[in-house]
């Protein structure tokens, strides 16, 4: 074996124990020799003194920083070592060394610019601010998953490539699927609402989504992870009440994990309100913006709108024009509909409505929208049989990510980004 314990492990324990992994600093002073080896765990100083260990033992320790090791040794405690404990090694196996000048320093002592780390980051992964992302990120995932769980929802597996665009539009990246076209999904919506349909009344997906959206933005991504949500028998309001809980849900997890390694996350939820887009207009008016109704609301203007309404906030009842052709308008007035938005700390991060569940409706909604319900006959053809009232919502992953951790830039939380110019690695 290449270790018994991981480096966290290994601290705790009595006697003999075998680590592994890269080396983060080497303090060469002749005599002795103090090396820090990292792996995933944390960190461990290993101390090595001319006769206390052999010289063979002594001189391996006198390598490159981000050679990989595997060590055996004794656990001592030493009140002047990292941690009050370090390893006098017995043993030294080198595993692998480096063997070009290293372009990213995993001990961000030396920056590198965005792209190098994108370029790199494999080594951007070995920084200990990069990999906590990361592990935030996937305590955030799972306790999505844990909350929809909790509230007898279904995970379900809609498909990414597909015969219809999910939303309409242009913003769709073709494939060629043997010999027919194709395209990559921009979200599950229609195979959401057709597992509800099928009588799976509370179903969620976690699933990527790729849209072809020519921004050069911090907040946009062409591939992303959505969250999505879809439930039969419930209006709008019953759907925010949904992604209310399992936001509250995903925070509270959140900042349990950033306890645990000691860092801060960048949100404080403790209630949502319920904003109508019509207000969200007059008090953008207030303070100067010259704001017609009907016009969609900018990203400067969501993070205005913090300044009104908090950090966290829904957005409800907006014009049925700037919703997508399956929102639900209210019957009494349909020139706005049952859409919403949840806007955390100024930028949205979900989106969401009571989808329309009447055929002729519907068919009619997309003939609206230039769309010919032909190209939707597999989705539409199920409103035939009896589709219920039904709502839901979809979560970008990504943003989320961002906006709890106080990150500026959406890159930073997407493992191997896909944006205009960036397809590998």
């Amino acid at each position: 074996m290449y270790r018994t314990h991981s480096i966290d492990e290994a601290k705790k324990q009595k006697g003999k124990v075998r680590v592994a992994g890269w080396v983060h600093k080497v303090v060469d002073l002749g005599k002795m020799c103090f090396l820090v080896l990292r792996d995933w765990s944390g960190k461990i100083q290993v101390t090595g003194k001319k006769g206390v260990v052999s010289d063979e033992v002594l001189n391996k320790m006198k390598v490159g920083k981000e050679w990989v090791l595997s060590i055996e040794g004794t656990i001592s405690e030493n009140p002047r070592a990292p941690g009050g404990i370090e390893i006098i090694p017995e043993k030294i196996e080198i595993l692998n060394e480096v063997r070009a000048k290293l372009p990213v320093d995993p001990t961000e002592k030396t920056p590198s610019d965005f792209d190098t780390l994108l370029t790199y980051r494999y080594l951007d992964l070995r920084k200990e601010s990069t990999r906590n992302a990361f592990i935030m990120k996937s305590v955030i995932v799972n306790a999505y998953r844990e909350a929809m769980l909790n509230m007898n929802f279904v995970e379900i597996h809609p498909p990414t490539i597909i015969g219809a665009a999910s939303e309409g539009g242009a913003e769709v990246f073709p494939v060629q699927y043997f010999e027919n076209k194709a395209f990559l999904a921009q979200s599950p919506q229609l195979y959401k609402q057709l597992a509800v349909i099928g009588g799976m009344e509370r179903v969620f997906s976690t699933m990527p989504v790729f849209r072809a959206e020519k921004h050069n933005t911090p907040a946009h991504l062409n591939e992303t992870i959505m969250l999505d949500a879809e439930i039969a028998f419930v209006d709008e309001q019953a759907a925010m009440d949904v992604l209310e809980r399992a936001i509250t849900f995903v925070v509270k997890k959140a900042e349990e994990k950033a306890d645990e390694l000691g860092i801060e996350i960048a949100i404080d939820l403790s209630f949502i309100p319920r904003i109508t887009y019509d207000e969200c207009i007059d008090a953008l008016n207030k303070k100067g913006r010259d704001k017609e109704w009907g016009s969609d609301i900018s990203r400067e203007e969501e993070r205005a709108l913090g300044d009104e309404f908090g950090n966290a906030f829904f957005i409800y009842a907006f014009p049925t024009e700037l919703r997508a052709f399956y929102s639900l308008p209210y019957e009494e007035n349909p020139k706005i509909c049952r859409a919403f938005d949840l806007i955390l700390n100024g930028l949205e991060v979900s989106s969401g409505a009571q989808r329309i569940h009447k055929y002729d409706m519907l068919k009619e909604a997309l003939i609206k929208k230039g769309l010919d319900p032909e190209d939707f006959s597999f989705y539409l053809d199920a409103f035939k049989f009896g589709a219920p009232p039904h709502a839901g919502f979809g979560i970008g992953l990504e943003r989320l990510c961002m906006q709890i951790l106080g990150i500026k830039n959406i890159r930073e939380v997407m493992l191997y980004p896909r944006d205009r110019t960036r397809l590998c690695p």
